[in-house]
């Protein structure tokens, strides 16, 4: 017999079989003899008293022993004398797109501009250590994507849009923790996600599949209205009748080829700011209003919404026990953005903080659909700091950000570049400063211990999401003027983060393949 319970319980209960066993028992009416076996379901913290509590969705077994149920590879079938479809991108909606065609018996063809796993963290030292810029292998280009090296966040609002469910699952089967299932905000990490998606892009070529690294596309070749291959580069040409358009947020290069032939796309409405860094243990006193977390709790997250002067200011893809990355694509320009590990056992919390950026506020750049990405560049390269050659980040204390004062000196960040001292009133946007400067003190007065000179703020975050839309058929997902054009993913406008792109790449996937 088994029965589904709900309950809270203190963090030393939740983290202790035994006492757990004990409190289900005296909860229930459950003879402890007959219990043999509780799974966990469920679990999310409440942190709302002072009295911390666990929620928990558990299972639990009465004289019945538990046998835990292995969580299996989709069945892939030898795909390669199928029909192709090209995918442009290995992120995750590549990589999932192209795992959902080998499903329903069709060849993918993955061309992704940057390189595998291993090649690419040479170039994500060169990033860190020596400042150099690969345009096509860094934090946002190759093998996974920008998720495999920003951390593995798996938590979406977008359960609308598709089976979360079935995407942690298949997750799981390649190698991450179950936990994963378990947890109401889900993470992988960046130390574990690399041989996750090794394992994939194996999994796609064993299956009769091809992944073409650093392979850039330059050209889409079309004929009619309808999608007839691509170029690349180095001047081979890949034929296609089916392409999915999976390239990021980041891959400027392409929505530049897609106005320059004429291919409609939008400027999109995004978000810009800064990445903030508070030392860890200062976010866990402020979040579970103690002076310190013990070792039942994980370090403690924060997200935290404000209207300022009719804006939203909000914390972005936050990182418990993190690590801030120099993000840049291109030589010249500086982007931030945070990253954790699997244990989040770093001594520092960072956060994107954002404002709206609306048509309005790139109107100077005038009509084209290009200019949201135009106004993101502009910001970007202004954060270079001048006569630089690195990519030092201009940084500052939060208070002074707020009072408009440079920073006389600044502590070491984990911003592995470094940072220098530098009034951000000078980069920033006037609306994007002077929101932020209201907003953080706002956030003081929700956190009580937030708004403190220990924090140190990082220009620039700008990669919130794509500055186009590639508009497409509601229905069909085809683009609305070629047909077999497959617009995908975060790139595209159409996610926001990892799973919600997987969820997207196997819809188009889903629809590239019923069109053949």
């Amino acid at each position: 017999m088994q029965k589904e319970i709900s309950i809270q319980v203190s963090p030393e209960v939740a983290s202790n079989k035994n006492a757990l066993y004990h409190f289900i028992s005296n909860k229930s009416g459950i003879s402890l003899y007959e219990i043999r076996h509780i799974e966990i379901l469920k679990r999310s913290i409440d942190a709302r008293q002072k009295s911390i509590k666990i929620n928990l969705k558990v299972q639990v077994f009465i004289n019945e022993d538990f046998e835990e149920t292995p969580i299996k590879k989709p069945e892939y079938k030898d795909v390669s004398k199928a029909a192709s479809i090209l995918i442009i991108g290995a992120g995750p909606a590549g990589l999932f797109a192209a795992l959902r065609c080998i499903e329903l018996g069709k060849k993918p063809i993955v061309i992704e501009r940057g390189k595998d796993v291993r090649a690419r963290r040479r170039d994500l030292k060169e990033l860190n250590i020596n400042h150099i810029v690969n345009e096509d292998s860094n934090y946002c280009f190759g093998e996974g994507g920008a998720g495999t090296y920003s951390d593995g966040k798996l938590y979406t609002r977008s359960k609308k849009r598709g089976d979360v469910q079935r995407i942690l699952e298949i997750l799981v089967a390649f190698g991450a923790t179950r936990q994963i299932l378990i947890e109401a905000h889900p993470h992988i990490g960046t130390n574990k996600l690399p041989a996750i998606i090794q394992e994939i892009t194996q999994t796609i070529i064993d299956f009769g599949g091809e992944v073409h690294f650093e392979s850039r596309v330059v050209d889409i070749l079309i004929k009619d209205n309808a999608v007839e291959g691509v170029i690349l580069q180095n001047g081979d040409k890949i034929d296609g009748k089916k392409l999915i358009l999976a390239t990021g947020h980041s891959a400027r290069d392409i929505f530049e080829l897609l106005y320059k032939k004429e291919i409609a796309i939008e400027a999109k409405p995004f978000a810009l700011g800064v990445r903030v860094e508070h030392p860890q243990e200062l976010i866990d006193s402020i979040q579970y209003k103690c002076d310190y977390r013990g070792e039942f709790l994980p370090p403690a997250p924060y997200s935290i919404v404000k209207q300022v002067q009719g804006r939203g200011v909000y914390s972005f893809c936050m990182c418990p026990g993190g690590i801030i990355a120099p993000c840049a694509t291109s030589p010249g320009e500086i982007v931030t953005n945070g990253w954790s590990p699997s244990k989040r056992d770093q001594a520092t919390a960072n956060s994107g903080i954002v404002v709206e950026v609306g048509p309005n506020d790139f109107k100077k750049f005038g009509e084209t659909p290009l200019a949201a990405m135009y106004f993101q560049k502009e910001v970007e390269q202004k954060a270079w700091l001048e006569g630089g050659k690195t990519q030092t980040a201009p940084a500052q204390r939060l208070v002074d950000f707020s009072s408009g004062k440079q920073s006389s000196n600044l502590p070491v960040t984990s911003y592995k570049p470094g940072v220098q001292s530098v009034e951000l009133g000078s980069i920033l946007p006037d609306f994007i400063y002077k929101s932020l400067q209201k907003g953080f003190e706002e956030f003081g007065k929700s956190m009580k211990g937030y708004f403190t000179n220990e924090a140190v703020v990082h220009a620039t975050e700008s990669r919130t999401s794509s500055p186009v839309r590639i508009p497409r058929d509601r229905d069909t997902l085809e683009h609305i003027q070629i047909n077999g054009l497959y617009p995908c993913g975060e790139g595209a406008g159409y996610a926001g983060g990892i799973v919600s792109a997987a969820i997207d790449g196997e819809k188009c996937a889903e629809k590239a393949v019923a069109s053949l």
